[in-house]
């Protein structure tokens, strides 16, 4: 752009124009300020239009979030109207049965009945079915009372996590019968827990604010004691300390934190999803054994045997849509699980001593295993 503005600026062999004949006859001057000209009107529209090709990025992206929070709305204004009904995946002619099966799911009401109880949680054939329209279990039916800890297993995807969403009401209830406490009487515990913006007290005492306090800060102290974190008001400079939670600590400081919002609330239920993957077993045992003296009923999914001792129940799913409500036997338990382990190990090392074997029949010249096969 530069070259071709400055082409006429070098190049005109006209006559000369100017405004002062006598001092720049030959129009310099002139042309001079009319090259600067056009060059910042050329720099000014490069820096324009360069402006707008960076904006693109910015405009779709805000695109983006602007159509996400609209669904986000259009989901909460369909469930506050008890509208469960969204559009079936399209997959192919292969996959026909699935589409039609989902199609028959999402486009049910949601019959279910919710019923606010005392204290108990009862299913009554109630089934499990995601968002999506998958059918985890067809019906469920089990009755869990504040004095029974329940250990939650099963395989990846079976229907854990969801369990605990239906009994809670984040999910509708397509059939059945579901008796549960008051919501307030709940408090989930998240494998990452939430570190909100404030202070460590804020942290404590999520999702109340300060106004919403009703315990002094020797109290606090105190949760912070039952889940082993006594030196972070030390470490961090106190209760009023600001910092960014999620980055200063680590993924167990962050854990008992959770954990230690349960000592504050004090529900009823504690919903407890993988919340002690990566604390040691003898401070999540210490703390299990704390919450346990409170009353608070436990309900646990984890993989962990070093929680079983802590259960009285066991509600294993087992992938297929199905599931077993039971009194857990914890001895009887740790014992197949050593088995389970021994077997394993052993069956681990058959094709290494199959090899040795093989290789000691080629030394003395007698046939090996494969060759009498």
């Amino acid at each position: 752009g530069m070259i071709f503005i400055a082409i006429p600026f070098f190049t005109y062999d006209g006559p000369a124009e100017t405004d002062d004949p006598i001092g720049d006859p030959l129009g310099i001057s002139l042309r001079t300020e009319e090259f600067t000209v056009s060059k910042n009107l050329l720099s000014s529209g490069a820096d324009a239009l360069e402006r707008i090709m960076s904006s693109y990025k910015e405009l779709t992206e805000l695109a983006g979030h602007t159509n996400r929070v609209y669904k986000m709305l259009y989901v909460f204004d369909e469930c506050a109207h008890e509208r469960y009904q969204r559009i079936p995946m399209i997959l192919g002619e292969e996959y026909s049965c699935i589409s039609m099966k989902r199609k028959v799911t999402l486009n049910q009401q949601a019959h279910g009945q919710i019923i606010e109880s005392n204290d108990d949680i009862i299913a009554e054939n109630v089934p499990i079915i995601t968002p999506n329209g998958d059918v985890i279990v067809e019906s469920l039916s089990l009755k869990i009372i504040p004095t029974m800890h329940v250990l939650i297993t099963g395989p990846n995807g079976c229907g854990k996590s969801s369990f605990f969403r239906i009994i809670r009401g984040l999910w509708p209830i397509y059939s059945g019968c579901l008796h549960q406490p008051n919501p307030s009487n709940f408090f989930l515990i998240p494998q990452r827990p939430y570190m909100c913006p404030g202070t460590l007290r804020d942290q404590i005492i999520y999702p109340h604010t300060i106004d919403q306090l009703h315990i002094d800060d020797n109290q606090l102290i105190e949760i912070l004691n039952n889940v082993e974190l006594q030196y972070i008001v030390q470490r961090e400079g106190g209760l009023n300390i600001e910092r960014d939670w999620k980055d200063i600590l680590s993924g167990g400081e962050k854990q008992r934190l959770g954990l230690a919002r349960i000592f504050y609330h004090k529900p009823k239920y504690a919903l407890l999803d993988e919340c002690t993957s990566a604390v040691s077993i003898d401070v999540e045992g210490k703390i299990y054994e704390r919450l346990k003296q409170l009353g608070i009923s436990l309900l646990t999914i984890t993989h962990r045997p070093s929680l079983w001792a802590y259960h009285t129940h066991l509600l294993q799913f087992d992938g297929k849509g199905q599931w077993t409500f039971e009194i857990l036997d914890t001895k009887n338990r740790l014992t197949l699980k050593d088995e389970k382990e021994r077997l394993e190990f052993q069956l681990a090392i058959v094709p290494e001593m199959q090899r040795r074997l093989n290789e000691l029949c080629q030394v003395l010249g007698e046939h090996t295993i494969d060759d009498q096969n």
